[in-house]
């Protein structure tokens, strides 16, 4: 009989319908079964050996709580025949996993009137840079307790605690370039890690290790398995500085080892990843993923497309657009298609623009919050943003030759490739922003939410000039990391950047790349917060609340949720913001 290899994870869930992820050791039928009666059965496909299969499920009741089993069978079983149950394992410490479903339209929504914490809202948890590796017993992460398995052993321990209703995975889900010591072995024996790409992993089935190690920690398992989760990549579920310029490009092209990298990457996040941000009726229109599934053996067909997706990036969306309710999503993909000519450098290629101002605009009274989901801030600390458009302006050739091959050194070095380094779509977003949140069907708030720079803070931005300006209240809100950290001198030279002698500095950089100001001037509002840590936004009506919660490790050796922070974001920019008390 067929086993769980890895898995279940809850993705989508609308009102009456949801999908459910797995692995499994060997191909079988996957059938999720409810409480309720509701459900559904999928047949396994397979990629480079691995059998997975995304179950939707169908006929759950709006606006309720469903608890759900995990049954594998031989394929072609009918519908009386022997399924075993797989999940949840016999005996399981955690509780039930469950399906809270969305209320259907003209019951009011997730986000109805209610108090921030009680019925009727809408909780989303958000945070990015997941380095999952375990500590040995004989010592302690090296980096600190991990926020995610946090907030699960809370939840687990307390049944009654409300869970978040979406948990936002903003980039970094994977390490593909900071692998640990017990993958490190797995490396060693299938291959010479004192050769390239050395202890980074190198292909698909190597990728499946980190996924395994990530999702396989039993509270990350439960967590996952009972809270719906949308995810979307950075740069390191492929490798550091992925796409930063074309002279990095050229220079990952010329090694003999980038091409099977790449590849593997992209087929293992359409795999892991991709496929549950999607909703049944996109995945029934998704042409690649009907083919694998009438093939049953899909390797060479992800293979195929992936390899199109890295030479043609335009060839592949990995964007997507979530409605909860009156809340929207938008997921942004900020680095697959990214245009890299020096003359024409932009964040998103033209067809992804028009994507986002669609998906954006798009029957815009129809939603009270707009979430624009940005592995990457689009505000960052003065300093940081001044040098980034300084070191992009040099690079195209602003100072001349010699600059020029100085700078595209820096630029690789110190990570200078975030929106403020695409001078052009950082004021196209910045303008965006601006036309979602004005005139008669402005949303209440409109909030940027990334990752990237472990470390978090709040940041509010004010447009310049005498135009229109938005009526919706805009917010940066970055949280950074989940599992990892960053030296004492990072520290402080974030610290620096926000800093009015930073922001000094940075005009000091931007007269010498000859730019303009921007479209927008910001303060920060919150922060800088350094730890591992997951932000909470709840969402009621037009009102909206923030908290930050860090993991920390007590004098007993227990690990622990401490609210550092609590933000009242309704209203008119300068709202309550205060540390928690």
């Amino acid at each position: 009989m067929a086993g769980l290899r890895l898995g279940p994870l809850l993705r989508y869930v609308g009102a009456d319908s949801a999908t459910v992820w797995v692995e499994t050791d060997r191909p079988c039928d996957v059938t999720i079964r409810c409480g309720d009666g509701a459900g559904g059965t999928e047949r396994t496909w397979q990629v480079a050996g691995h059998h997975y299969a995304l179950v939707p499920v169908t006929g759950l009741t709006s606006g309720s709580e469903t608890p759900y089993q995990v049954l594998l069978s031989e394929p072609g079983t009918p519908a009386d025949g022997d399924r075993e149950k797989v999940w949840p394992p016999p005996g399981d410490r955690f509780p039930e996993s469950t399906i809270r479903t969305l209320p259907a339209s003209g019951e009011g929504s997730l986000n109805g009137e209610g108090s921030p914490n009680g019925e009727g809202s809408l909780s989303i948890a958000f945070g990015s840079c997941r380095w999952s590796a375990t500590p040995s017993r004989a010592a302690h992460d090296p980096v600190g307790p991990d926020a995610l398995d946090t907030l699960a052993a809370t939840l687990a321990a307390d049944p009654g605690r409300r869970r978040p209703d979406v948990l936002l995975l903003l980039g970094d889900q994977v390490y593909a370039d900071q692998t640990s010591e017990a993958t490190a072995r797995v490396l060693a024996d299938r291959r010479d890690v004192t050769e390239p790409p050395w202890k980074q992993v190198a292909d698909y089935a190597e990728y499946t290790h980190l996924y395994y190690e990530s999702w396989l920690d039993p509270e990350v398992r439960w967590l996952l398995s009972t809270v719906p989760s949308c995810m979307i990549f950075d740069d390191h579920d492929v490798i550091d500085d992925w796409n930063t310029s074309a002279a990095w490009v050229a220079r990952m092209r010329a090694t003999s080892w980038w091409h099977e990298r790449i590849v593997g990457g992209l087929m293992s996040y359409w795999v892991h990843q991709h496929l549950g941000n999607l909703s049944p009726a996109e995945l029934a229109a998704d042409e690649l993923y009907g083919r694998v599934r009438a093939a049953g053996d899909g390797t060479d067909l992800v293979r195929e497309f992936a390899t199109e997706a890295e030479a043609r990036p335009e060839c592949a969306r990995w964007s997507y657009r979530r409605d909860f309710g009156r809340v929207r999503l938008v997921m942004i993909d900020t680095r697959a298609t990214r245009v890299l000519d020096e003359g024409g450098r932009a964040m998103l290629d033209k067809a992804e623009g028009e994507w986002l101002r669609q998906a954006v605009l798009d029957g815009r009274g129809d939603y009270d919050h707009l979430l624009l989901g940005s592995s990457l801030p689009w505000l960052m600390p003065h300093l940081i943003h001044a040098a980034e458009g300084w070191n992009a302006a040099l690079c195209a050739g602003e100072r001349g030759p010699r600059w020029a091959r100085i700078s595209e050194f820096l630029r690789q070095r110190a990570d200078l490739e975030h929106w403020a380094a695409f001078p052009a779509s950082f004021t196209a977003l910045t303008e965006l922003i601006a036309e979602a949140g004005s005139g008669p069907d402005a949303p209440a708030t409109v909030c940027v939410l990334s990752g990237d720079v472990h470390h978090a803070y709040v940041a509010e931005p004010h447009w310049r000039g005498t135009g229109p300006r938005p009526t919706s209240r805009v917010l940066q809100l970055t949280c950074s990391p989940v599992h990892n950290s960053i030296p004492g001198s990072l520290q402080a030279g974030f610290r620096f950047g926000w800093s009015r002698t930073g922001r000094r500095l940075g005009t000091l950089l931007a007269r010498h790349g000859r730019l303009g100001r921007p479209p927008v001037k910001w303060r920060r509002t919150g922060g800088p917060w350094f730890g591992n840590q997951l932000m909470t936004l709840t969402l009621a009506g037009r009102t909206a609340h923030l908290v930050l919660d860090q993991a920390h490790r007590d004098g007993s050796d227990d690990v622990r949720l401490v609210r550092v922070w609590r933000d009242g974001l309704s209203g008119t920019e300068g709202g309550a913001s205060r540390p928690a008390s």
